[in-house]
């Protein structure tokens, strides 16, 4: 059993790089991948623990991307990156950059609705100070704005909500080209949260992989037996990996387990195999 989709302290997780190889190894997982959002800052110490394990180590990444409808997401994983390249390196700090300045908006959008947070609170929940969306919400939870993180994204930070700002975002192809650049693999995380209809999901989907596209996030907590079923059709018929992973985040997400997900999630190993082959 693996998992391909973590996240740490470097992005909006609450375990660091080395807590991470250490829960894996309690759910005695095989092989884990670190894919913090936007960013590589975590891979060399989390590359570093997986040295002194057993485990097999993933240098990884999830790029967000622009893409429409207006209150969809879609997010790119790269596997097998290499943390050194420097254009990748430039291309995530333009994405930094872009996510304070959006920050700072938020922050500006929440004050003037009578919500008095500051940076310096919004911060504390930031690990690495890398400060997202995520830590704005329980910022909010901790003033008694909200009652949970949830909540605070219903009413202020999701799309199309009072509080939200946008932020720099790369093309879904030029995401894909970032990838494929830094010798990684370019994997289509969790592909209903693009909010896409079946035939548009199709199309989609055949441009990502004409563009580069070598994978497709197929085994998630969130997706059920139909929706997996979909996912695997489109893996087959554009050539591409069915991967995996929990998305697990730690203390953000409780129900989330790593590994397990929601409980019954088992991303094969034999998936690690096929990336193999296509880094060979």
């Amino acid at each position: 059993m693996i998992d391909l989709h973590t996240h740490s302290t470097f992005s909006d997780g609450s375990l660091t790089p080395e807590q991470l190889v250490r829960e894996a190894e309690r759910a005695q997982l095989a092989a884990l991948a670190l894919t913090d959002h936007d960013s590589i800052l975590g891979l060399e110490r989390f590359m570093g623990a997986c040295s002194q394990s057993i485990l097999r180590g993933v240098p990884g990444v999830e790029i967000s991307v622009d893409c429409n409808p207006p209150d969809a997401t879609m997010h790119i994983l790269g596997y097998f990156i290499d943390p050194a390249n420097a254009e990748l390196n430039e291309h995530v700090n333009r994405l930094r950059d872009g996510r304070q300045h959006r920050n700072e908006e938020i922050l500006k959008r929440l004050n003037a609705m009578g919500l008095m947070l500051t940076m310096n609170e919004i911060s504390a929940f930031a690990g690495e100070n890398n400060v997202g969306r995520l830590h704005i919400a329980q910022a909010l939870v901790a003033r008694g704005y909200v009652r949970t993180t949830q909540e605070a994204f219903d009413k202020y930070l999701a799309k199309g909500k009072s509080g939200y700002a946008n932020r720099l975002r790369f093309r879904p192809l030029g995401g894909v080209e970032m990838i494929r650049k830094a010798g990684g693999i370019a994997v289509l995380a969790h592909p209903f949260t693009l909010k896409l209809g079946q035939q548009a999901l199709a199309d989609c989907v055949r441009e990502l992989a004409q563009g580069g596209l070598q994978g497709i996030e197929v085994y998630y907590p969130q997706h059920s037996p139909r929706i997996i079923r979909q996912y695997l059709d489109l893996a087959e018929q554009f050539h591409l990996v069915a991967t995996g992973g929990t998305d697990f985040h730690g203390t953000p997400m409780p129900d989330v387990k790593l590994g397990r997900g929601f409980g019954m999630l088992n991303v094969p190993n034999t998936v690690l195999d096929q990336l193999d082959a296509l880094r060979s």
